[in-house]
């Protein structure tokens, strides 16, 4: 049925699903529109044609619903390619009967455009005609809005359940070859609820955002535990591939109010999302959101435009040199290359920018590691390891870039789950991925104590970022060792060590967290940070008494750090159970003299031997120091 009441007298061809598709021919090639905007009357009209027509190849990305047209018994009339799989593709593409093409996801619109892959016909789904003859393609414009404009032959199922996205999502109907009426539910994807797991790694990446950052997440319990921690922020934005209704408290809240963006201030950008009615009844009409296709989304360019830039995707198991494997299990294809390596290179160019991959520590009910000492045989890399910055597990997180393979081994290692540990330092070993004498991290190791972490400023001198110590700091240590006077090396070791082995570097910065605790105090410095102060404790076997001492760099001494740091030792110790703190200072070492008597006023001192023996205690108003001899 034609109707001419179309705006600027376009012609509309209302018809029905069934008809639409009749002048359907042999291998011909359809695209069928994305995500929750997958048009579920016309698919079913595709497939009810599936005894009259052969050599039919589909095409699309991630669908929600069924994918009728995947089954074994339709082989020879339809074939499908996927340039991202779902639950609904994946047995077909794995046992033979369907395709997929790895991709970028802001690859595809060119194939489209550039007719590299012709489109015979389009299926999509979109909101009805506006006053002026325009549709929007509604929650999914990604690569829809390039089939459109490509297609030899453009179906659309027109539903007013559809909401009216704004921004680069318009198609006018002079551009739809037959329109189909269905007032059908437009899919729906909730979210599971964040698991402990994924709560504690949410918070791990909210420590890294600052105000004023834009973000981009995709989908599931991490993302939406990331959300649930910026609840503090200030100014957020958002540049992403796609988003979920965790969005929504942030910027009603005003957290997320994109006033610090640098590309398109003001606008969330977005290529599609998934949610439910709730969200989409948010997103009808509302100029906050800027829905573009994936070449302006996806855009590593784009993307870099946006000052501090984070960007957070998921992985399925990191190797210990940093290779990302997120679109298959082993040999198994599971999903696709999506926008992971687009925004991860765009985060990487942007000013102050940080590419983040996360994933939980294990799989299987805790039976296998994630992080994993090589791939799995047939595993496909996504996301190379020269590409990867950051990587975050529930047990911390893991800076990689510019790092040596040494240096990734242990930081990701320190990230895996306690009980792989061992396994995963024997194989980093036989591989010589670390020093064969490389010591194994404590039995029973607490995860990475991030609630020790806190800045301070201190007069005369820049803030100073305080922090438990690392198995990754190694080469920090020794170049604070190496930047000592004689004197300073004499007056913390006794003796003039001119160096440090590695055994006793690695025993340094290697400790269990809950017996023992070493903090270091870093700032900026060529790009970079260093440690200017370290304080630590070493508990003494079965007692609740620990032997401390500390070190500030020679530049930073005499402006408070060491007083400072002695208290926060303190604090940490009176939690864990130490009642007292043990040390030795030699006589002439009158800088931490004066800080033991500045922090303890009432403390009475003995020498023997030119050295000074301290006990104090750390029970709340224990101000007193006791003096004793060996």
């Amino acid at each position: 049925m034609k109707d001419t009441s179309g705006a600027n007298g376009a012609t509309l061809n209302w018809t029905s699903a069934e008809a639409a598709l009749r002048h359907l021919r042999n291998g011909m090639r359809v695209f069928i529109g994305s995500g929750c905007a997958a048009p579920q009357a016309l698919v079913a009209a595709l497939t009810g044609r599936a005894g009259e027509v052969y050599d039919i190849e589909i095409l699309h990305i991630l669908t929600h619903g069924s994918a009728p047209y995947v089954s074994k018994e339709l082989l020879g009339h339809f074939r499908h390619i996927a340039f991202f799989m779902g639950g609904n593709v994946r047995e077909a593409v794995n046992e033979g009967y369907a395709d997929y093409t790895p991709i970028f996801l802001s690859e595809i619109p060119a194939l489209f455009r550039h007719k590299r892959i012709h489109l015979d016909v389009a299926l999509v789904q979109v909101s009805p005609p506006d006053a002026h003859g325009f549709c929007s393609l509604g929650v999914s414009v990604d690569v829809v809005k390039a089939a459109v404009e490509s297609a030899f032959h453009v179906i659309a199922e027109v539903n007013p359940r559809m909401p009216r996205t704004l921004g680069d999502s318009f198609v006018h109907v002079s551009q739809l070859h037959a329109l189909v009426a269905s007032e059908l539910p437009v899919y729906e994807h909730l979210c599971a609820p964040p698991s402990e797991e994924s709560l504690r790694i949410g918070e791990y990446i909210a420590s890294m955002i600052e105000d004023g950052s834009t973000l981009q997440t995709g989908i599931g319990e991490i993302p939406s535990a990331v959300m649930a921690a910026l609840k503090d922020k200030k100014d957020l934005g958002m540049h992403t591939e796609m988003f979920t209704e965790a969005v929504v408290p942030l910027i009603e809240s005003g957290v997320m109010n994109c006033s610090k963006k640098t590309l398109l201030p003001g606008k969330i950008v977005a290529s599609f999302c998934f949610g439910d009615r709730k969200l989409y009844d948010y997103i009808h009409d509302n100029p906050l959101f800027a829905f573009h296709p994936t070449e302006f989304t996806n855009d590593p360019w784009k993307i870099a435009q946006n000052r501090r830039m984070v960007a957070i995707s998921s992985a399925i198991e990191v190797d210990l040199t940093g290779q990302v494997c997120a679109d298959s299990l082993g040999e198994k294809f599971y999903s696709g290359f999506g926008g992971q390596v687009d925004f991860i290179r765009g985060a990487a160019r942007s000013e102050e920018g940080k590419p983040i991959i996360a994933l939980p520590s294990t799989a299987k009910n805790g039976t296998v590691s994630r992080i994993a000492a090589a791939l799995k045989p047939g595993a496909g890399v996504v996301t190379t390891r020269a590409d990867v910055h950051y990587v975050v597990t529930e047990y911390g997180i893991a800076d990689l870039h510019g790092k040596s393979v040494r240096e990734r081994t242990l930081a990701l290692i320190n990230i895996a789950h306690p009980k792989f540990r061992d396994d995963l330092m024997r194989a980093a070993r036989a591989r010589h991925l670390v020093h064969p004498n490389q010591i194994a991290l404590p039995p029973g190791m607490a995860p990475y104590p991030r609630q020790y972490e806190c800045r301070h400023h201190f007069r005369g001198k820049h803030d100073v970022r305080f922090r438990p110590i690392q198995p990754t700091d190694e080469d920090l240590l020794k170049e604070f060792f190496y930047s000592h006077t004689r004197e300073t090396v004499k007056h913390r070791y006794f003796t003039a060590l001119r160096h440090l082995p590695q055994e006793q570097v690695q025993r340094f910065v290697t400790l269990d967290y809950a017996k023992d605790m070493a903090i270091v105090g870093l700032v900026p410095f060529e790009g970079r940070e260093r440690i200017v102060c370290v304080g630590r404790y070493f508990r003494e076997p079965g007692s609740t008494e620990a032997e401390v001492a500390f070190t500030v760099h020679e530049d930073y001494q005499k402006h408070g750090i060491g007083t400072w740091l002695l208290n926060h030792l303190k604090e940490i110790a009176h939690q864990h159970g130490i009642t007292f703190f043990t040390a030795d200072v030699l006589a002439e070492n009158h800088g931490m003299l004066h800080v033991f008597q500045k922090s303890f006023p009432h403390a009475e001192k003995e020498l023997e031997g030119g050295v000074y023996h301290v006990r104090f205690g750390l029970e709340a108003g224990a101000d007193k120091l006791l003096l004793h001899k060996d």
